[in-house]
């Protein structure tokens, strides 16, 4: 079996076998086609994903566009994902922590997008129809907003950090050169990523977050192995995030996290230049 086939083994069996033959149809044309709305009924037609039952995805009630799927990959499909990324080179070398790609994602990256397209669509949280009637009036959280769920591509860049025991990352809103919509999934190790407010002045909807007393005190996010966080709007944007991996930081219902090497994959999409 040559280096190709051997990866695609790996992703078949991380992801499913997610061809699609019929009527030369692709992979993502056929994911598309199988959520798109009914006209007749006004609501998104929801057949079941190739890639199991539907996750359960909970929103962070503090803060606005940030949700997380707590069983996104299990542990068979996190062993393969991690297969494919020891296969590419991205954790064979101790030297180097960090490695990123922009363009062309490799096949890995590509089906995660579409598994996240997936299971965004199919959640009970998510309706088209319904975001597209209410607009602002729509009180209820959205998990995802369409316009940036049916881009594409969906992303077009990812980041994988290895953090050995005691490695984090500073309080930080990633780089402007990034569209809205960022995806992280998280792998290896548990930890706590704490969620605090931008230092800015003017804005209306940071004095908001402010009058609400959320300003004052961190947001802690408890991040699984195999789970994943959507941030969209306010969570992209006005919200900071890190990760202190250093004793006495990483408390979970009064027990310090045991520290084992984690890794992440991140995935969001450039900015069109003009």
């Amino acid at each position: 079996m040559g280096e190709e086939e051997e990866l695609k083994a790996v992703l078949r069996e991380a992801f499913g076998d997610s061809s699609s033959e019929s009527d030369g149809e692709t992979s993502c044309d056929s994911r598309r086609r199988r959520g798109q709305v009914d006209d007749s009924r006004d609501e998104v037609v929801r057949p079941l994903s190739i890639f199991g039952d539907t996750h359960i995805w909970e929103p962070v009630t503090e803060i606005n566009g940030l949700w997380i799927c707590r069983d996104f990959l299990s542990a068979d499909k996190q062993s393969s994902l991690l297969s494919a990324l020891e296969k590419e080179g991205y954790l064979t070398e101790t030297s180097h922590n960090q490695a990123m790609r922009f363009g062309d994602l490799p096949p890995w990256a590509l089906e995660l997008s579409y598994v996240i397209r997936e299971n965004v669509l199919f959640s009970s949280h998510f309706s088209e129809s319904m975001d597209l009637m209410s607009g602002e009036n729509n009180k209820e959280p959205r998990l995802f907003p369409p316009e940036l769920l049916w881009r594409e591509p969906l992303f077009n860049q990812f980041i994988v950090n290895i953090y050995q025991p005691g490695e984090g990352i500073r309080a930080h809103v990633d780089l402007m050169r990034f569209e809205d919509g960022i995806a992280i999934i998280s792998l290896e190790s548990s930890c706590i990523m704490h969620f605090r407010p931008v230092e800015a002045e003017g804005d209306d909807h940071l004095e908001e977050i402010k009058k609400d007393g959320a300003a004052s005190a961190k947001i802690p996010v408890l991040l699984t192995p195999g789970s994943l966080i959507l941030m969209w709007g306010e969570a992209r944007y006005l919200w900071k995030h890190e990760i202190n991996r250093k004793p006495g930081y990483q408390i979970c219902q009064g027990k310090e996290i045991e520290q084992k090497r984690r890794t992440s994959v991140t995935l969001r999409r450039l900015c069109e230049t003009e």
